[in-house]
């Protein structure tokens, strides 16, 4: 699932690509009897509300919640993307076509179709396209079809649902390393993996990044909230944002389906020290220890067997 740094990124893709373009038009083959009543766009009769709502607006911007992609239009309503597990949004010129007897999108004009981005499989599962006054489309692709696709009024997204228990950004210049303490003591007698990646706590860290940053920190992801030393929590502290940071330089985390605005894999994947590095030797300079993986609570979590200490 895209995290932090992932939508970050993307949503930096959005202001320099699309900021002040008109949705002009909106298609998606999203369509579930098992959402149907629901409010997201699977259900046929909400996206009509949907399209209604949105085509004729213009993009004055985009902004990132948590793991939410919030797109603000001039008309005071907000699209919320949340990208699941394998969503990330396509800025191009795409067209639809029949190839075979099946309907599929295509790189409209595009004369070399090794370099276009469609070229590459995980940009292929479009499900979702908004036509833009540029001539050109944001389209969304998603291979499982797990993303969450909804509008609200601008001036009550601090209220709705999907937002208003979010945790604290770990990026904001008022996260302090009081604010961080006191947020994972919101589960004192919780390992230390988990507390990290509930969003409710603190917005954005998945499973990539607390694995990252527990390993920075000298921290064993089982370890329990309360009994982590203040030494080693301002260790995570500071690990938190500088793996963060590193993510966001460099485009991202593309170990699995991720891609930039423009279809293109992020680098975040070849600086781990940990994660899905099972039985490599820890990098860590002077450490003996192999990289272990264990689950928690239905996750991997990847750290080394000797300098990451469980309190």
């Amino acid at each position: 699932m895209p995290e932090l740094p992932e939508v970050e990124t993307t949503v930096r893709g959005l202001n320099s690509t699309v900021r002040g373009l008109t949705i002009t038009d909106v298609w998606t083959d999203y369509n579930s009897l098992f959402h149907r009543g629901k409010d997201n766009i699977k259900n046929p009769a909400y996206f009509v509300k949907f399209k209604k709502t949105i085509v004729g607006a213009t993009i004055t911007g985009a902004r990132r919640s948590a793991k939410n992609v919030l797109i603000d239009l001039s008309n005071g309503q907000t699209v919320l993307i949340h990208m699941k597990m394998t969503g990330h949004l396509l800025y191009g010129r795409y067209k639809k076509t029949r190839i075979d007897t099946k309907e599929t999108w295509v790189v409209d004009g595009d004369v070399h179709p090794t370099s276009h981005p469609l070229h590459d499989p995980f940009n292929r599962w479009i499900h979702l396209v908004f036509s833009l006054s540029s001539g050109k489309q944001l389209a969304f692709s998603d291979l499982r079809k797990f993303a969450k696709v909804i509008f609200f009024e601008t001036s009550n997204a601090h209220e709705h649902a999907d937002l208003k228990k979010l945790g604290p950004e770990p990026l904001e210049k008022k996260f302090t390393y009081s604010l961080f303490a006191e947020r994972l003591l919101m589960r004192p007698t919780g390992n230390i993996k988990q507390v990290l990646m509930d969003q409710s706590v603190i917005a954005g860290i998945g499973n990539i990044y607390s694995d990252e940053l527990l390993w920075k920190a000298n921290v064993h992801p089982l370890s329990i909230v309360k009994k982590i030393p203040t030494a080693q929590l301002c260790a995570m502290f500071a690990a938190t944002r500088h793996v963060l940071e590193k993510g966001i330089d460099f485009g991202g985390d593309s170990t699995s389906d991720y891609r930039n605005i423009h279809g293109e894999r992020g680098a975040f994947q070849h600086k781990h020290n940990v994660y899905r590095h099972t039985g490599k030797p820890c990098p860590r300079r002077g450490c003996s220890g192999a990289i272990a993986r264990l689950k928690v609570g239905g996750r991997s979590a990847h750290f080394c067997d000797t300098h990451q200490h469980r309190y």
